[in-house]
């Protein structure tokens, strides 16, 4: 198998599940060294509880063809996203890729809940998971990154630009905390490339994550059992997909023209050609478009 990456060095931040441990496992296959980051890991558990571990997805990297490292970071504490800054100091030299995937939100937000009715205390706790992580890790690791030429810089959130532009997404807190992340990609792009980096949004679409295959009570292999009890989970797609659209980008050689920008799995998947672990290319962000629009529902199948 091709590894493009081979060589490279990333940092996940928030690979412990979901779309963050798509894109370690696939930046792994793409022959990179892979720094996992997140607090569930050395036998501590985030707020989520969840079984999920750091050294689960290290090893994924590994057995993929990578190189992956688990270090334990909580990204709201300054010293200790330092401390993983001077590790990779340390032992690489400097960075080529860094995620910025963390998040911790799922259980905090209150859904179609207005702002004074929402618990005060999880709103504010969820913008800063969200939003101050995201500052932080990029305070203390783009000098890092930016020591290597054609850096690439990749804030993760939820909804394009184009799309959260003019859609009300969940709550007020959730709303206010992706729009967010879309715009510091926009204010990364213009600090980024007159120092020769390049920094993007990505979103994924519906995405088949832990969590959310369990509310569906079902597997990864029997995904599709749930578009019984949700027809629109037809779109859904896995980690892989976004994971693989990281790879696209950052083995992109002009990846620069997308400097700035809001991207989608499904949007790149059409640019450069990969596809979900199932072979096809899901594109759940015109489903939900054209389905807003739509006289009646909508079969998934043709946007795959």
């Amino acid at each position: 198998m091709a590894q493009p990456l081979k060589g490279k060095v990333a940092l996940v931040a928030g690979a412990t599940r979901g779309a963050g441990r798509g894109i370690a496992v696939q930046l792994g296959a793409a022959g990179a060294t892979v720094y996992g980051t997140g607090r569930s890991a050395g036998g501590h558990r985030s707020e989520y509880g969840r079984p999920e571990t750091l050294e689960e997805t290290a090893a994924l990297v590994t057995a993929a063809g990578g190189r992956g490292i688990a270090v334990r970071a909580d990204h709201l504490v300054p010293a200790e996203v330092a401390a993983v800054a001077k590790r990779i100091e340390a032992e690489q030299g400097g960075l080529d890729i860094l995620v910025n995937d963390i998040w911790g939100g799922e259980q905090l937000f209150e859904w179609e809940s207005p702002v004074w009715e929402h618990d005060l205390d999880n709103g504010l706790r969820l913008l800063r998971l969200a939003v101050e992580t995201h500052a932080i890790t990029s305070h203390h690791l783009l000098p890092l990154l930016l020591r290597r030429p054609g850096g690439l810089v990749v804030e993760m959130t939820d909804g394009t630009a184009e799309y959260n532009a003019t859609r009300y997404r969940n709550s007020f807190f959730y709303d206010v905390a992706k729009s967010s992340v879309l715009r510091m990609a926009f204010a990364l792009g213009h600090e980024l490339a007159p120092r020769g980096a390049t920094a993007v949004a990505l979103t994924p679409g519906w995405m088949r994550s832990e969590m959310m295959l369990e509310h569906f009570e079902v597997t990864e292999e029997t995904w599709r059992d749930a578009t019984r009890r949700q027809p629109d989970f037809g779109i859904s797609e896995s980690p892989a997909y976004v994971g693989r659209a990281v790879v696209a980008l950052a083995a992109d050689l002009e990846v620069a023209r997308w400097n700035g920008t809001s991207l989608s799995s499904g949007a790149l998947a059409g640019e450069y050609g990969f596809t979900d672990l199932d072979g096809s290319r899901p594109d759940a962000w015109s489903y939900l478009v054209d389905a807003e629009g739509a006289d009646g529902p909508l079969d998934p199948a043709g946007y795959r």
